[in-house]
């Protein structure tokens, strides 16, 4: 059986129009099956898929399902930031300033600020050193060579990734992935920006996994930052560029407050209406 939904497309991390990262949203879905959601998503072909349903446990003000083309995810970061923003438009209240969002890695709080969305960075799943057969791997299917890597770590709060720190920004644009080669890892690759590569930004990441390089990657923007300040390597403040390499132009604004980490930037809705699943 085939129902209408309420649905939005909207563009995360970016303040220029169609330079972020786009999410499809579905609202009102709790009559829609597994199997259909499964089928949207891959028939969208963006990188993530959500679907808002009511919350299941208390002190959630909504639940949300991500999904790949080919799989669901627990926990990802722009479609934490694009789904809030949507629920927001249709069930927001005015001066509302905190919102907690349900998902199969728990509760996220989401903090509304100037027109702005950021969500607060969850636990990683896994962390800490990365063995060394795996480390030659991911180098050589990068075309990284082992001396260009300061450091790497799993930065794993969800999608599973593994992040290489690397010495420069040029170091992190000319990289080819050979995706055959990188297998069933997603790696996340950064590197400091400095005054001589003329951006407004401190750091430069790309995301790779799945056959495809992500835009704009909150998730992995929220586990670098909890590896790079916790050795002291980044700034409790700064802006992450991402995308460049692809033509976008991503902007990522990371700061820590007290005990939490906040992974913010804008969105805006570029389609709305009405979709039948």
């Amino acid at each position: 059986m085939t129902q209408k939904h309420a649905f939005q497309q909207v563009d995360v991390f970016s303040s220029q129009s169609f330079k972020g990262n786009p999410l499809a949203v579905v609202c009102d879905a709790d009559d829609v099956s597994d199997a259909q959601m499964e089928a949207f998503a891959n028939w969208t072909n963006l990188s993530e898929t959500t679907f808002l349903l009511k919350p299941t446990v208390e002190g959630a003000d909504y639940r949300v399902r991500i999904f790949t083309p080919v799989g669901e995810l627990p926990f990802a970061g722009h479609p934490t930031l694009g789904s809030c923003h949507v629920w927001l438009s249709r069930h927001g209240k005015p001066g509302q300033q905190e919102v907690v969002q349900q998902c199969g890695a728990g509760l996220v709080r989401v903090r509304v600020s100037d027109g702005t969305l950021a969500f607060a960075a969850p636990p990683l799943r896994k962390s800490g050193s990365v063995d060394t057969e795996t480390l030659t791997t991911v180098a050589a299917a990068l075309g990284v060579a082992s001396s260009g890597i300061v450091d790497a770590n799993w930065t794993d709060n969800g999608p599973g990734w593994l992040s290489l720190l690397l010495k420069a920004r040029a170091d992190v644009l000319n990289i080819r992935p050979d995706y055959a080669a990188l297998g069933r890892f997603q790696v996340g690759v950064v590197a400091p920006c400095t005054p001589e590569d003329g951006v407004d930004t401190d750091f430069e990441l790309r995301a790779f996994g799945d056959n495809c390089e992500d835009p704009v990657t909150g998730s992995l923007n929220a586990g670098v930052a909890q590896w790079l300040m916790g050795k002291g390597m980044a700034p409790e403040r700064y802006v992450a560029s991402q995308g460049t390499a692809m033509g976008r132009a991503g902007r990522v604004h990371v700061e820590k407050l007290g005990d939490d980490i906040w992974i913010g930037g804008e969105v805006t809705t570029f389609i709305e209406g009405n979709v039948i699943i």
